[in-house]
C-alpha cells in the first residue's frame, strides 16, 4: 500500500494515514543461554515502508507502538526499546528486499540489548530473516507470514524445510507467528469457491515462495473438496499483459495465489476481461487498496465487483476484543480508519511483552525468553484465546472474507475452513 491506502476493517472506513520435517516434540525450546545486555531491552520490527506495503506495515507499526504504549513502555525492571526497520528498497519496494532484510536481522543480531525481532511481513523476507536470528536465539515473531514451509515439511513446503531455517547449534525454534499458516488459508478460498458454486478452477500463482507455495495448498484442499482444478500457471510480473493465457480460461472460477506487486491488478484486469462470467479469487497478497482501489491504479470497479479475496485477519465484528484497542487507536492516531493488520500488529507486540513478563528477572536471558514463547497456552487475547504449538504455529484457524466495496477491501464474513 501507498502511504494513503486502507483496508476496511469491519466497516467500509475512510483513510489510515500513518507512520514461512514439521517440528516434533522432541525439539529443544531453549537455546543454552545468550543475555541481553542491560536494562534496556530493544525490540526490533522489520517491515517493507515502500511500495504497495506501506500502508499495511504502517498499521503494524502502529498497532505495535500502542501495545508498547499500555504497559508504558516497561516489563518489571526492563525498560523496551522500540526500533522500526525498513525491509524495502527503492528498487524493490512493497516487500522484503532479501539483502536489506538481512542488514536488517544482523543489526539486530549485532545490538546486544536484542531481545525480539518482529517482522517479516513478507514469507520470503523471513526465509532470509530467520536462520540468521535463529543462529543468534533471537526469538522471532510475525504478524502476517502464512508460508507453510517456514515452520512445517506439510504440502506445500519445498524440500528441506522447515530445518534449513534453523542453524541454531542446539537445534531450537525461535520462531512463531499470530496467523495461520497458507494450509488453512488454501482451504478457506476453496470453501469458498465451493459455496459460490464452483465446481472447476483455474488456478494460477505469481511464482514467488508465498505464491507457489500457496498455489500448492489450495490444489491440495480442492482435490479434498471435489473441486476440479484446470490451466495452472505461473505468471511473470514483468509481462505486459496475460491475454493469450487468459483467453484459455473455460473454468467457472478463477483464483490467483500472489501478491499485487507480482503485477496482480494487470492479471485480474486481464482475466475478467477474457471471460466476463468466471468468478474471481484471490488472498492476502491482493487484499489492499493497491489492488482494488482503481483510482490508485487497482483493478477497476466492474472487475472489483466480481472478486473475492481471504486474509488471516478478521474484522471487528468477529474479535469482540478489539473495541477497546480501535477506539485507542483512532483517538492515539487521530483517524477513524483502521487497517486490520494494526490489531495483529498489536497483538505481535503484546505477544512478545507477555512473554518478557512471563520471563520476570529473566526476560533479558533469550533462552527463556524462547522457552516462555513456546509455552504460550490459551492465551487470551484481542485475536481470541489461541495458543503457540511446537512449531511456532498458531491454533487460530479462522480467516476473513473480504469484497470491494468502493475501491476498499471490506470485511464480510468469518471463514471457518476445514483444513485436514
Amino acid at each position: 500500500m501507498r502511504f494513503n491506502r486502507a483496508t476496511a476493517f469491519g466497516l467500509l472506513l475512510p483513510v489510515l494515514a500513518i507512520g514461512v520435517a514439521a517440528c516434533g516434540d522432541d525439539k529443544k525450546s531453549s537455546s543454552g543461554g545468550s543475555t541481553a545486555e542491560g536494562t534496556t531491552l530493544t525490540i526490533y520490527s522489520s517491515l517493507p515502508l515502500q511500495g504497495t506495503s506501506r500502508g499495511q506495515s504502517e498499521a503494524v507499526i502502529n498497532g505495535e507502538k500502542l501495545a508498547l504504549d499500555a504497559v508504558g513502555g516497561k516489563v518489571g525492571k526492563f525498560t523496551i526499546k522500540y526500533e522500526s526497520l525498513d525491509d524495502s528498497t527503492p528498487q524493490n519496494p512493497g516487500t522484503a528486499d532479501e539483502g536489506k532484510t538481512a542488514q536488517n536481522a544482523r543489526q539486530a543480531v549485532r545490538d546486544k540489548s536484542t531481545i525480539f525481532y518482529l517482522g517479516e511481513f513478507n514469507s520470503g523476507g523471513t526465509k532470509v530473516s530467520l536462520p540468521i536470528l535463529n543462529k543468534a536465539s533471537i526469538p522471532q515473531i510475525s504478524p502476517s507470514n502464512t508460508y507453510i514451509g517456514l515452520t512445517t515439511d506439510e504440502p506445500g513446503s519445498e524440500p528441506g524445510e522447515p530445518d534449513k531455517y534453523y542453524p541454531n547449534p542446539n537445534g531450537i525454534r525461535t520462531y512463531a507467528r499470530v496467523v495461520p499458516r497458507d494450509k488453512v488459508q488454501g482451504a478457506a478460498l476453496v470453501s469458498v469457491m465451493k459455496e459460490d458454486g464452483c465446481n472447476t478452477a483455474t488456478l494460477w500463482n505469481d511464482k514467488t515462495v508465498y505464491g507457489a507455495g500457496l498455489a500448492r495448498n489450495i490444489k491440495q484442499s480442492a482435490g479434498d473438496a471435489g473441486l476440479k482444478i484446470e490451466n495452472e500457471q505461473g505468471t511473470d510480473k514483468n509481462s505486459p499483459n496475460y491475454r493469450a493465457i487468459a483467453s484459455k480460461i473455460k473454468s467457472d472460477c478463477f483464483v490467483w495465489a500472489g501478491v499485487t506487486g507480482e503485477n496482480g491488478v494487470q492479471v485480474f484486469k486481464d482475466v475478467a476481461s477474457a471471460n466476463k462470467a468466471v468468478k474471481l479469487y484471490g488472498p492476502d497478497g491482493v487484499t489492499e487498496e493497491a489492488f482494488s482501489n482503481p483510482k490508485e491504479g487497482g483493478i477497476p470497479a466492474s472487475v472489483g465487483a466480481r472478486t473475492k479475496t481471504t486474509v488471516a485477519t478478521l474484522g471487528a465484528k468477529d474479535l469482540p476484543g478489539s473495541a477497546p484497542i480501535l477506539a485507542k487507536y483512532k483517538s492515539t492516531y487521530k483517524t477513524q480508519s483502521v487497517d486490520p493488520y494494526a490489531i495483529y500488529g498489536y497483538e505481535t507486540m503484546a505477544l512478545a511483552l507477555d512473554v518478557l513478563k512471563r520471563a520476570g528477572d529473566k526476560a533479558n536471558v533469550r533462552d527463556e525468553v524462547i522457552k516462555q514463547l513456546f509455552a504460550t497456552k490459551d492465551r487470551d487475547s484481542v485475536l481470541g484465546t489461541y495458543s503457540i504449538d511446537a512449531n511456532g504455529d498458531t491454533s487460530l484457524t479462522d480467516y476473513g472474507l473480504y469484497v470491494i466495496k468502493n475501491g476498499l477491501p471490506t470485511y464480510s464474513k468469518k471463514i471457518e475452513a476445514a483444513v485436514g
